[in-house]
């Protein structure tokens, strides 16, 4: 045997040897194998802890995120959403918001259809007596709403005999609004003055209707 393959033999008996060692404090893997992964000190002290449950499966956001849920009025909205589990608080101030600019606009511009609609009618009646009113003394309205500034839930209420619900709304609006005679001198308002309307407004419905509208039932300044 020559020289050339006794240096080919121990060069491969060494070989051998280190694979072995290699194995023995590497060990084997097959496949992909994900990284370890560090754990997280934070995230084990954080399952140590222990969080108290609040009965009812904790605060009602819808309600919480308008109004004290401890406070009468947060009660009865409660309520009305236990009667009516379809109803949204936050929901329902979005709606006002809508109705309040369609129901002044109306007024405004003698749109009686519109009004019906909306109004119950103890509130109708007098709404409808102001624009007969106008119309008698040939009064025209040149009107447009530029938005609202404020709106806020101040006050609800429910009757549980009844299921009557009353929500108080108080709203901020600005619009200009000018009142013209039948010779179009202007008799209220000027043009281009963007004024100010505050008005606090009640909405009611019996919660175990079949309809989910709302009626404006109260007003005031």
């Amino acid at each position: 045997m020559g020289s050339q393959m006794i240096q080919i033999i121990i060069l491969a008996g060494v070989a051998l040897f280190l694979i072995l060692r290699l194995r023995n404090v590497l060990g084997t893997r097959e496949g992909f194998e994900k990284p370890r992964e560090v754990p997280d000190r934070n995230a084990s002290v954080a399952n140590d802890r222990t969080f108290d449950v609040i009965e009812g499966g904790g605060v009602d956001r819808d309600i919480a995120d308008i109004i004290d849920p401890e406070s009468p009025a947060g009660k009865a909205l409660a309520e009305m959403k236990r009667v009516d589990p379809d109803f949204s608080v936050s929901e329902f101030s979005h709606g006002a918001r809508a109705a309040y600019e369609m129901i002044v606009m109306a007024y405004e511009n003698g749109d009686l259809d519109t009004l019906r609609g909306f109004l119950a009618s103890e509130v109708y009646e007098p709404f409808a007596s102001a624009i007969g009113e106008r119309n008698r003394k040939g009064y025209t309205v040149e009107a447009q709403f530029s938005g609202i500034r404020e709106v806020k839930l101040i006050d609800a209420h429910f009757d549980s005999a009844t299921n009557e619900a009353d929500i108080i709304m108080r709203f901020v609006g600005e619009l200009t609004s000018v009142v013209r005679d039948s010779s179009g001198e202007v008799v209220e308002g000027a043009p281009n003055e963007l004024k100010q309307q505050r008005d606090v407004w009640t909405f009611s419905r019996d919660m175990t209707s079949d309809n989910p509208n709302w009626h404006l039932s109260g007003t005031g300044g």
